[in-house]
């Protein structure tokens, strides 16, 4: 699956996208954070408060329970605001 990070999530982790093939136990957006966290020491800084961190899958803004089913891409970012 394709993993795209934007604004201080990309920055921490070092890196914009990648390809990435979690688990089979990795089911929901929350288990592929918590997997991702496990990754290393920036993954763990970008994950660190995962309440904040917010995901898309497949361009669709979803909660942290969201299974992940087929998902082609997950987006994780902060959160937005207005303007």
């Amino acid at each position: 699956m394709k993993l795209v990070y934007f604004s201080w999530v990309r920055e921490r982790i070092g890196l914009a996208e990648e390809q990435a093939e979690p688990p089979g136990d990795v089911r929901t957006v929350a288990d592929l954070a918590g997997w991702l966290a496990g990754r290393g020491e920036n993954y763990a800084y970008a994950f660190e408060n995962p309440g904040v961190v917010r995901a898309a899958v497949d361009r669709v803004h979803v909660k942290p329970d969201t299974p992940l089913g087929a998902a082609r891409e997950v987006a994780f970012f902060p959160p937005m605001t207005g303007g």
